[in-house]
């Protein structure tokens, strides 16, 4: 199975905008804690990817998404942070995968890619944050970030109930 990992320019974006919404929709519909609770729909997810676009435009945030055979069956994003004393970090944020994709290596390749656009962007560190104990988790020890521990009811799994987070960093 070839896939194939793009950062999206505005306008790709703007065209794949039903796409990433079934795919964040997706995530959120299994239970995945990605800042969405129950209840969300794909008019949620499309309208969450449209308030990125701005951030595109600007190159404040890059959309990075994983094709197979054509299809647009992951993404994840680079966000950088404002700060100025800071310009040298970026947050990774929301690597979802459709579940009939996951299993194949399609977050692997989204954050291997992830990397090398952090390190065209002129990025040396990157942090990111995910469900303590769950397969995001255990693919980020697996590609070589260390784990900074975990804080206990974090945030809400989709259903409601609390979740734990580990945070995780990376030096490129």
């Amino acid at each position: 199975m070839a896939i194939e990992v793009k950062r999206l320019t505005v306008a790709e974006a703007r065209a794949a905008l039903n796409a990433l919404a079934e795919v964040l929709h997706d995530a959120v519909e299994g239970g995945d804690s990605v800042s969405f609770m129950d209840g969300f729909d794909a008019g949620d997810a499309r309208a969450f990817y449209e308030s990125l676009l701005p951030e595109l435009e600007r190159g404040t945030r890059v959309l990075l998404a994983a094709y197979v055979d054509g299809e647009l069956v992951g993404s994840v994003q680079l966000v950088h942070a404002w700060p100025p004393n800071s310009q040298h970090r970026a947050d990774v944020a929301k690597l979802v995968v459709h579940r009939r994709a996951r299993g194949r290596g399609v977050g692997r390749a989204l954050m291997e890619q992830l990397e090398e656009e952090a390190r065209a962007d002129g990025k040396s560190l990157l942090i990111l944050d995910t469900v303590a104990e769950r397969a995001a988790d255990r693919l980020y020890g697996r590609l070589g970030w260390i784990r900074l521990g975990t804080v206990p009811d974090y945030a809400l799994d989709p259903d409601g109930s609390l979740c734990d987070a580990t945070f995780f960093y990376k030096h490129l």
